[in-house]
């Protein structure tokens, strides 16, 4: 691969944007002054009157153009890769709901394919478990019968199957086990998340104290806030834990959005799709892992309860949609879709900004905040 400059942009550095050429060569990124010379015979792309910013990071999302991850080919994982990338998520983690063991392992075994080959377009970074060491209370989309206390001989050879490249992984406090298999997630290399949960504040507070990181799409399916019983809700926004939220505008209400960045800062949201099978594709009647889900005007829920499953979000719009819910510009919002994402997961040392010899991960946005261009480890994506 040779080089190529991206020249005449504004281009996302320390969280403002400032003028600089970029230097792609080898899948990374060099930082050069506006007048740095360009050698003859480089590919040189003007983005002129456009702004590049860090690739967007999705951590939780269940699939997108007819294929849902808990039956996804090898090839299927590049599909899906192929349409993030177009609307600006250039990293992703698929996220596994709870499953069989044998379709879970079938699911890990797929992944280590597509990992072993090509990845020309998004990277697919690693494997995120939603459970099964879940509530059933609020199971959401979640199969009751395969829910489980918490197992961690199960968890380990999940891992040692998956080669150490589950990174994340959604547990609910109050399942007998849960708080114990916290800390041994995290040695194995998994970063744990709460969420799907009635947890009690007390019980809450004891998982993030046991090493919790994060709370899974903040506000929806977990015991809300009560002034005498705080719940878990009242845990994750009083402590330092990062929040997950889908912002839709069907998950959460903008004035909820509001909150939560005002609470939290915007240093400790992540900005998920949690998308479906449907993303990308028109209304009709979908699946998600064993359910059977109908989208109506673009809203996913489940054809037996009516209970919200996922959504058809994508990074792009998310961005867009945090612009209109919180008035506040696409500086202060990046790092919701690009650094937190990246230092949750552990991989902030080569994504999440852009900086002399991170991963060329880039996209350019238009005046409307619309996707112009991705590059992928330094390859521009085709159109």
């Amino acid at each position: 691969m040779g080089e190529t400059y991206l020249v005449n942009g504004r281009v996302y550095l320390g969280r403002r944007f400032e003028e600089k050429t970029l230097r792609l060569s080898g899948g990374k990124l060099q930082v050069l002054e506006p007048d740095a010379s360009i050698p003859a015979g480089a590919e040189v792309v003007d983005v002129s009157e456009k702004r590049v910013v860090p690739g967007f990071i999705d951590v939780h999302t269940h699939g997108a153009v007819g294929v849902d991850v808990n039956g996804a080919t090898a090839e299927d994982l590049e599909k899906i890769s192929r349409f993030f990338a177009g609307n600006g998520t250039t990293s992703w983690l698929c996220s596994v709901l709870t499953d069989t063991v044998e379709q879970t392992e079938w699911c890990i075994d797929q992944f280590k394919a597509h990992k072993a080959g090509d990845q020309p377009t998004a990277e697919l970074l690693g494997i995120h478990l939603e459970g099964p060491f879940l509530a059933a209370e609020y199971k959401g989309a979640m199969p009751e019968h395969l829910l489980r206390r918490g197992d961690p001989d199960l968890l380990r050879a999940y891992q040692e199957r998956a080669e150490g490249n589950i990174r994340y992984i959604t547990l609910s406090p109050e399942v007998e086990g849960v708080v114990d298999l916290i800390p041994a997630a995290k040695r194995l290399g998994i970063v744990p998340a709460i969420g799907h949960s009635g947890a009690s504040y007390e019980q809450s507070m004891e998982a993030v104290a046991a090493g919790a990181a994060a709370c899974t799409h903040t506000f929806n399916a977990m015991g809300l806030f009560h002034q005498h019983r705080p719940a878990i809700m009242g845990a994750v926004l009083e402590s330092d834990v990062y929040c997950e939220m889908i912002c839709d505008g069907r998950h959460l209400h903008p004035a909820a959005v509001r909150v939560l960045i005002k609470t939290k800062g915007l240093d400790r949201v992540v900005a998920i799709t949690d998308s479906i099978m449907a993303a990308g594709l028109p209304d009709g009647k979908y699946h998600l892992g064993v359910n059977e889900v109908v989208v109506e005007d673009g809203d996913a829920k489940l054809a037996d309860t009516g209970v919200r499953a996922g959504s058809t979000l994508t990074q792009d719009a998310a961005l867009r949609n945090l612009i209109a819910f919180t008035g506040r510009s696409v500086e202060e919002l990046l790092p919701a879709l690009t650094e937190n994402p990246a230092r949750l997961i552990g991989v902030f040392d080569r994504k999440g900004s852009i900086a002399g010899g991170k991963d060329a991960d880039l996209v350019v946005l238009d005046g409307e905040n619309r996707v112009d261009m991705v590059f992928c480890r330094g390859r521009m994506l085709e159109k």
